[in-house]
């Protein structure tokens, strides 16, 4: 890889790193025997799917990044790393729409992020599972198209972790109720939103290419 295919990679990464930290916290205490709160009493009582999602979440953000770049796409290794990104895409939104199902709203929550978390963990399956449907097919026009979805709402935890952020600094304390629920959604149209730009910008054209084109 060159050090510009690089870059891409490397900024997913970072973007994911916030969630991916805080979920890795999150496992180590409960594998540690937590003294139970609130904050964390759902997690106690169930902790599989979280465990699933936090790992899951870790190994697609990694792996995933990697597969936008353009030189690696053309060699084995990313049908290979697609055999990992695709079930490790389903256990996230999967698991995400059991702990909405399963688990009680956390303080700052109300029904309507609830709601949210519903629709946007079924579009990131229902992407993945058409991104795997479009490659079987060897479309591979749409199923670029449909994973880059997939993985823009799967890294929405990222963008939201900054959507939150004014809004802490001005007034001190975490955003509840339909204004979390805003924040959470700005988020993941944030992702969408740019996986969009990414899919439709000019491809780009080498140096050599455009002498051969202009001859």
């Amino acid at each position: 890889m060159t050090r510009r295919e690089w870059r891409l990679p490397a900024a997913l990464i970072l973007l994911g790193l916030i969630p991916m930290i805080a979920g890795a916290v999150r496992v180590t205490e409960l594998g540690l025997g937590p003294e139970v709160t609130p904050a964390n009493a759902r997690f106690v009582a169930d902790p599989l799917p979280v465990v699933l999602h936090v790992v899951g979440a870790v190994v697609y953000t990694i792996l995933g990044a990697f597969q936008f770049v353009p030189g690696l796409r053309r060699r084995r290794w990313h049908r290979v790393a697609g055999r990992i990104v695709v079930p490790c895409g389903l256990v996230v939104a999967l698991s995400g729409l059991w702990m909405t199902f399963g688990y009680d709203l956390p303080a700052h929550d109300n029904d309507v992020l609830a709601g949210l978390r519903l629709l946007f963990g079924s579009a990131m399956a229902a992407s993945i599972l058409l991104g795997l449907a479009a490659v079987l097919r060897r479309d591979f026009t749409r199923h670029r198209a449909w994973m880059a979805r997939g993985y823009a709402i799967g890294l929405g935890a990222g963008t939201q972790a900054f959507t939150h952020a004014p809004y802490v600094a001005a007034t001190g304390e975490q955003p509840d109720g339909n204004v979390r629920a805003a924040l959470v959604l700005a988020g993941w149209l944030i992702n969408l939103a740019v996986a969009e730009w990414y899919l439709r910008r000019p491809a780009r054209t080498s140096g050599r290419s455009r002498v051969v084109a202009a001859g």
